[in-house]
């Protein structure tokens, strides 16, 4: 009887350290599956865009349900950037050709909280149009590196006609343009050929970068991304040191940490759009001594 009671336990314990087996396997492959990407840069270098841009090619994209979320989002840049322009008219001591755009316009756009816009305002689109067309204001517009002014704020001014219409929509476009600053850590899993690759978005800010010691665990790879157009801009929490210098500062001293050793590094070059926009009327030189024209612009760039 004893025997039996013994060869029972026995029997008992093997079932079970078969599961506890099983479990760790599944759990080992599981592991082999997913990658860790780790998204690193500095404030608006595109590495939120970057995440949007992965869930409409790798992901379940964007429904008109999940665009609509976006509206209230693009109306808030679209009077950030205007009031931004409009402030930027009074440092830089340009002066409006509209007198109304002096006399009325400009006052109104500056009594508006645009963290507190849930719509366009009928009367403010008029404003802002007025304001938009005005060449004291597209001469300061063109001065755009000298004071902080979102990448995408031409973009919905450009197009306002089709966003203040009642049943406004945002396309996937206009979601990919939103600026809303990335703060504190997200995580977006994406399942490619059957293997999940986690995405970490952290805020490139200053003051967000303390948080990031939080997400150095178990990294596959880290995607540091660089924004080539930024050469002639500087910081929006220091106005005197360049933003380039500074993204090189950073990608230099992440690729020195040991937790990293052990990861690839990518380097994402990103917003060469814009850099092709404006490199032609902003001079390398004066922001970089080194530039002695022996390679293109552009290429100079690249390669810094």
């Amino acid at each position: 009887m004893g025997n039996v009671c013994c060869s029972d336990e026995h029997s008992e314990q093997r079932r079970r350290n078969e599961a506890i087996e099983r479990v760790l396997n599944r759990d080992k492959k599981n592991a082999r599956r997913e990658l860790k990407l780790l998204l690193l840069g500095t404030g608006e270098s595109g590495k939120s865009t970057f995440i949007k841009q992965m869930r409409i090619i790798h992901g379940a994209g964007y429904t008109p349900e999940d665009r609509k979320d976006f509206r209230i989002r693009v109306y808030e840049n679209i009077y950030k950037g205007i009031r931004t322009l409009v402030e930027a008219m009074d440092n830089l001591h340009i002066e409006y050709e509209e007198e109304i755009n002096a006399d009325q316009y400009a006052d109104q756009i500056l009594d508006i909280d645009p963290e507190s816009i849930t719509e366009l305002n009928p009367d403010d689109v008029i404003a802002i149009k007025s304001l938009w067309k005005d060449d004291g204001l597209q001469k300061c517009y063109d001065r755009k590196r000298e004071f902080q002014l979102s990448d995408s704020c031409k973009y919905y001014l450009d197009d306002l006609e089709r966003i203040e219409k009642p049943d406004y929509i945002p396309s996937e476009q206009d979601v990919l343009r939103v600026r809303v600053p990335t703060t504190g850590i997200s995580e977006y899993p994406f399942d490619m050929d059957r293997v999940i690759f986690r995405m970490v978005d952290v805020g490139g800010q200053r003051s967000e970068r303390r948080k990031w010691i939080h997400c150095f665990e178990n990294v596959t790879s880290i995607m540091f991304l660089a924004a080539l157009s930024e050469y002639d801009q500087y910081l929006f929490e220091s106005g005197h040191e360049n933003r380039m210098q500074e993204s090189q500062a950073l990608f230099r001293t992440i690729i020195t940490y040991p937790w990293f050793q052990q990861s690839s590094v990518i380097l994402f070059l990103n917003k060469k759009d814009l850099l092709e926009e404006k490199i032609t009327r902003s001079h390398l030189k004066d922001y970089f001594a080194q530039y002695t024209g022996k390679l293109s612009r552009c290429m100079f760039i690249m390669s810094i």
